[in-house]
């Protein structure tokens, strides 16, 4: 895997602007690690990438669409690659950047892409909300369990966890439901 080491040693480049990290590359790698708890935030996928695209409003539906945020990552990446470096990403910024802002000039387009991006992290859209419909409450609501389930919550309807699953064995030696458990000793002790 040669390949991979070629993209992370550009990090040389990146090493004149590493004193503080832009609000760019801050996009960039919140971006690049989102649904991913191995990425390291170097590299984006472009499952990724589109999100960024369609989160900071760089598609637009017009001059730039999903199938063109596609392309110019095909186009960016390496053949046998499947994700894109911060410099990788400021090339398909700028690829872009002529696409979504054509009246300006090719540094101006850029800075205007660069505004969108900056400091924005993954929203939660599309995130499943939990829906409040009747048949979903009457399923929950734990006052009209009966039978077994009705014992796996007390009355305020909490759960009582293991308690109210399992059959605890009671291991006392006593018979369940004798009253008088523990008072052996009591009266052994009292009869001397």
């Amino acid at each position: 895997k040669p390949a991979k080491r070629l993209s992370s040693d550009s990090n040389s480049v990146e090493g004149a602007t590493a004193g503080e990290l832009s609000a760019l590359e801050e996009a960039f790698r919140k971006f690049a690690v989102h649904g991913d708890t191995r990425a390291t935030g170097k590299e984006m996928h472009g499952k990724n990438w589109s999100k960024l695209c369609k989160d900071c409003h760089v598609i637009d539906g017009k001059n730039v669409t999903t199938t063109d945020v596609d392309i110019v990552f095909s186009k960016i990446k390496g053949k046998s690659v499947r994700t894109i470096n911060f410099e990788q990403f400021k090339e398909a910024l700028q690829e872009l950047s002529k696409k979504r802002f054509k009246g300006k000039s090719d540094e101006e387009a850029l800075q205007e892409i660069y505004k969108l991006i900056e400091g924005k992290g993954p929203g939660l859209t599309g995130v499943t909300k939990t829906v409040a419909s009747p048949t979903v409450s009457r399923l929950t609501d734990t006052s009209k369990f009966t039978g077994s389930h009705k014992e796996r919550f007390d009355a305020s309807g909490k759960g009582k966890g293991r308690a109210g699953r399992e059959d605890l064995v009671d291991n006392s030696g006593y018979v369940s439901g004798y009253k008088h458990a523990g008072t052996y000793d009591h009266k052994v002790q009292g009869n001397k």
